[in-house]
């Protein structure tokens, strides 16, 4: 059976536990990341008569399996395999793994080594048949490692991986997926860090391109030559070297020129002209355009990008976002890169601050497009910095805010308060500055307060106007909520708590609900219908890509809703659960396996958990076959339930220092019962022996009841094991789609429609709170409180004046 992606992230990320203690993550992710190139080149090249890399006899996985448990297993492993990978495959700065520091000695480094070996031999990590189409588990799972790692890193050492969804908005950006690629197409990242940002931009094209990267860190720049491995792509070039100062891809004596540029380079460099003269820059980067001051180094990299380019290139730069509006050198560099030579600036994507791991600051990407340069009219630019979900201590964007600025970019769509392209005349106007928040106006409006209405009371019409998206749908709702009292000025027609109730139960309202679920009914049974026809070894990523794709355009325009809320619910449950479901499916195909649940104890032995199915939760076989035996149960675990609250209400009642049970030591049955026999012949204590009795009665009842609970629980759980060889491919087809899938996403986006409701009816809400009272009334409340207390003083001998 296939083992779930999650599981097998679970278990990766186990071999980590291993190596904590003695390093931190920026030092065990480089031992964690070179078992894992080990064991992928050792499934996927081993025996190959040509492959793109060589491994030398004896230095295969195979091999360092067969090391597990010697006294000099660390030693071994840099001798016997490390090496010699390492000088015949150009790796640089690889870990030292007999390094005691880090692994400890002696038994210690013995057992931690071997239990590392120990979870890469895991069947499901064999990589012998890694599919080069983007969506392998390896792939997937190396993202999730390099997320792990760049979070625990730390904010001075987490500046080796990008966050894959801002790579992948600027995959999407560059169009690279639409363009005509072919193996000539080059793609470059001066900055190359661990290669995830490279390797995002070469995935999105439809055909292979040259991978080229350059990297400052030498052990940084070994891990991305694995990563290029580790994706298949074993032909990219990745050089060491200070970009700068050293550029190692030259045509002649001048920089090479590539097709696409993405980067994401240390932010505000302090050291970049290092090694350097920029005024006399063999390379010309900073003759056309300016020299960036000699402490902030943003353009130095952004002019090299430029530099690098080819006439009809495009590249993509995350920088912070400074580089928008700081003057001086800066200010006139900026100004030369729209004026000079047409407008090479296409766009500007601002993003929400503290996403990337190594600082909290705000950053934009910045958009340079050569091949339009002189026809450009103005800069196309989104302020994004809204749109996130909080992870932990970074935020983190979601799929929603990857699609919206993606589709917003590429069809280059005005949005208020989000997007515009702004002309060169206005930017020209504003001395070429380019900070957003100039252009863009992001911020929340603010809440108006009407003092006529404070003053007089009643709903101003312009609250109520601002709710016209609401009053488009359904105008007589309107009509029967609000009366005008006056010009301008409303009152509600009905009690505050009844509003929400008025909007639900009115005919126009029911109308929009019964059309927006018919709405769903009609994508789910198209969806539903191609879900079954799903078979073995289908490509789960490309599944969901079609499915999310189809939802979010089947909700496109839909009044009152955000067709990409409705997209992100999908992807949530992607990520949770179809996912899993997904590769399950393209692994097996359409089986129910069972299997038990083994845990293992603080001594090792392993318990029995019971049993689960992953595809099939035990719940929907028992909603289908067996709701009569759950009904039955529920109704003996609602009397239990009842019971036990009895029994708790006496053991309150009679737990005084003067209750029936003030002489138990503990207030149980078996005290109870001994105190009974204790005062059987006292005839004082005639009272207390009848509570003592109807308590124990009560005990007795709801032990003979949790006996029959796990009577039927054990009968239930038994006949729902044995249904599951029983189902047929048909019946696990509607189970998984109809009844768990479809289910799911019906419950999630009717949330959706909640929300609607709820929304209007809270906002109607406050504005009939905020002017229920207008100031007269509010003053003669005052008047008349003043004259209570007033009275009350003068009875107790004060006179007020």
């Amino acid at each position: 059976m296939a083992l779930k992606k999650s599981e097998l992230y679970s278990s990766l990320w186990a071999s980590c536990d291993e190596l904590r203690g003695g390093m931190d993550a920026s030092q065990y992710k480089d031992y964690v990341l070179v078992f894992l190139f080990i064991k992928y080149i050792s499934d996927k090249y081993a025996d190959q008569k040509y492959a793109p890399i060589t491994i030398p006899k004896g230095a295969s996985f195979a091999d360092m399996v067969a090391l597990k448990g010697k006294p000099d297993i660390g030693d071994q492993i840099n001798k016997k395999v490390i090496g010699p990978l390492a000088k015949e495959n150009k790796l640089s700065d690889m870990p030292d793994f007999d390094d005691s520091a880090k692994l400890g000695s002696g038994k210690e480094k013995v057992d931690r080594l071997t239990n590392l070996i120990a979870i890469f031999e895991n069947p499901a990590l064999d990589f012998s048949k890694n599919r080069a189409d983007g969506d392998d588990i390896l792939g997937d799972a190396y993202e999730y490692l390099m997320r792990h790692f760049a979070t625990e890193s730390g904010k001075s050492k987490g500046q080796f991986y990008t966050p894959a969804e801002v790579s992948r908005i600027m995959a999407q950006i560059l169009n690279i997926a639409n363009a005509k690629v072919t193996t000539d197409t080059t793609v470059y990242d001066p900055t190359c860090g661990s290669g995830s940002l490279l390797l995002k931009v070469g995935e999105a094209a439809k055909i292979k391109p040259t991978l080229y990267g350059q990297e400052k860190d030498s052990a940084t720049s070994s891990l991305a030559r694995m990563n290029m491995f580790l994706h298949n792509n074993p032909t990219a070039l990745i050089t060491q070297g200070n970009t700068i100062a050293d550029p190692k891809f030259l045509n002649g004596n001048n920089l090479k020129q590539f097709d696409y540029i993405v980067a994401n380079p240390p932010f505000s460099d302090k050291r970049w002209s290092t090694g350097i003269d920029p005024s006399s820059d063999p390379f010309g980067r900073f003759a056309t355009f300016g020299i960036p001051p000699a402490k902030q180094g943003d353009y130095a990299y952004l002019l090299h990008i430029v530099r690098s380019l080819k006439s009809t290139g495009i590249g993509a730069c995350i920088l912070p976002h400074g580089v928008l509006f700081r003057g001086n050198a800066e200010g006139d560099i900026r100004k030369n890169l729209i004026t000079k030579n047409g407008c090479y600036i296409k766009g500007i994507i601002g993003l929400p601050a503290n996403l990337f791991y190594g600082t909290g600051i705000p950053a934009c990407i910045i958009v340079i497009d050569k091949k339009e340069a002189f026809a450009r009219k103005g800069i196309f630019m989104i302020d994004a910095s809204q749109g996130y979900m909080k992870d932990g201590p970074k935020n983190r964007l979601r799929d929603q805010d990857i699609h919206k600025i993606v589709d917003i970019f590429n069809n280059q769509i005005e949005f208020p308060k989000y997007s515009r392209f702004v002309p060169l005349s206005e930017i020209e106007k504003n001395d070429y500055n380019l900070n957003l928040p100039r252009y863009i106006d992001s911020q929340v409006t603010e809440d108006q307060q009407d003092i006529e209405a404070h003053l007089k009371g009643g709903i101003p019409k312009a609250d109520i106007d601002a709710l016209a998206k609401y009053w488009d749908i359904c105008p007589k709702i309107k009509t029967s909520l609000f009366k005008e009292i006056r010009p301008g000025y409303f009152k509600l027609t009905v009690d505050k708590s009844e509003i929400k109730s008025a909007i639900f139960g009115h005919h126009e309202f029911k109308n929009f609900i019964a059309s927006m679920n018919s709405h769903f009914e009609e994508w789910k049974i198209k969806t539903a219908k191609a879900l079954k026809k799903l078979e073995v070894h289908f490509h789960p990523k490309d599944e969901i890509k079609k499915l999310s794709e189809d939802l979010l355009l089947h909700y496109e325009n839909k009044p009152l809703i955000d067709a990409y809320d409705i997209y992100q619910h999908l992807m949530n449950y992607w990520a949770t659960t179809l996912s899993d479901d997904f590769y399950l499916i393209s692994a097996d195909g359409w089986k129910a396996n069972t299997y038990r649940i083994m845990e293992k104890d603080k001594k090792g032995k392993e318990k029995d958990k019971g049993w689960t199915c992953d595809l099939i939760p035990k719940n929907l076989i028992i909603a289908k076959y067996f709701s009569n035996e759950q009904a039955n149960m529920d109704k003996v675990n609602a009397n239990l339930e009842l019971l036990t609250s009895q029994i708790t209400e006496m053991e309150e009642e009679h737990g005084g220092e003067e209750g029936a049970f003030s002489e138990l030591e503990k207030v149980n049955k078996a005290n109870a019962t001994a105190r009974l026999k204790e005062i059987a012949k006292d005839k004082s204590a005639k009272e207390e022996a009848e509570i003592l009795k109807k308590y124990i009665a009560l005990c007795e009842e709801e032990s003979e009841l949790k006996k029959q609970v796990k009577e039927l629980e054990t009968a239930l759980d038994e006949k729902t094991l044995n249904q599951y060889p029983k189902l047929k491919e048909t019946d696990i087809k509607n189970l998984v789609v109809d009844d768990k899938w479809m289910a799911t996403l019906d419950k999630d986006i009717h949330g959706e429609l909640d929300r609607v409701s709820q929304t209007l009816t809270s906002r109607i809400k406050e504005l009939a709170e905020r002017y229920d009272s207008a100031l007269p009334d509010l003053l003669k409340d005052v008047s008349l409180f003043e004259l209570k207390v007033n009275k009350h003083l003068e009875k107790m001998g004060f006179l007020w004046n």
